[in-house]
């Protein structure tokens, strides 16, 4: 039987789907579904889609080439970072995300551009003292989780994520990105995904010398869950 095709565009779009081969582990090819679990090659730092059996393997931190990247998203609403302590981390642009590099050891700035990622090493001093006043820092995964910070025009948001969300977030910039500002749609979508964040998040309280005096004087006003 003969298509009749009224929409040459819907009817591309139509075979495009169908001639979309389905996702696959790239380590084994087993298939896969569109939610799965991502590797991360330490060295190159880059992502592979896996399989639940494949990625369990790298789960240890000593696994080798590749390692597991959790799916652990929380919100850090007490997070404290004054705006003179910001500018020390070297930082050009109101968002950003830091994690632990374990190949060079010492903590590593990423932040998006119209380009791609750029990631440097931190000033020497600004990640311990940044830890001292927020313990919940030391809990990172080295390589495969990270702070995320957006500070863009007066929000203050802090996130601990996965490392493959920096990384979406540094592509939906690149691919939204329009003239010298970016537009309004870029700052659009990256508003949306830190709702998206939001909303799959758990909220964590920093254990701080400010958060254990308040809580003795008010233990009803804070959330000692994490």
């Amino acid at each position: 039987m003969t298509e009749t095709v009224s929409n040459p565009l819907a009817a591309l779009r139509r075979f495009a789907r169908r001639a979309a081969p389905p996702e696959q582990c790239l380590l084994c090819s087993a298939p896969i579904g569109s939610e799965h679990q991502h590797l991360l090659e330490v060295k190159t730092r880059a992502l592979l889609c896996s399989c639940d059996a494949c990625a369990i393997l790298f789960t240890d931190e000593r696994a080798g080439r590749y390692r597991r990247v959790p799916t652990r998203i929380s919100a850090l609403p007490d997070f404290q970072l004054s705006d003179i302590e910001w500018h020390s981390l070297g930082v050009p642009i109101g968002l950003a995300f830091f994690y632990q590099h374990s190949g060079t050891g010492q903590p590593t700035a990423g932040f998006p551009s119209p380009g791609g990622a750029i990631e440097s090493e931190l000033p020497p001093g600004c990640w311990p003292e940044l830890e001292q006043a927020n313990p919940v820092l030391a809990s990172l995964q080295p390589d495969v989780e990270a702070l995320l910070v957006n500070r863009v025009r007066q929000t203050r948001n802090h996130f601990i994520v996965p490392i493959d969300h920096c990384y979406r977030l540094v592509g939906l910039i690149r691919a939204n990105w329009k003239g010298l500002t970016g537009g309004s749609q870029v700052w659009a979508e990256v508003q949306a995904f830190f709702a998206q964040l939001q909303e799959r998040s758990r909220p964590r309280r920093l254990t701080t010398a400010a958060a254990r005096s308040a809580e003795s004087i008010h233990p009803t006003q804070l959330d000692s869950t994490c």
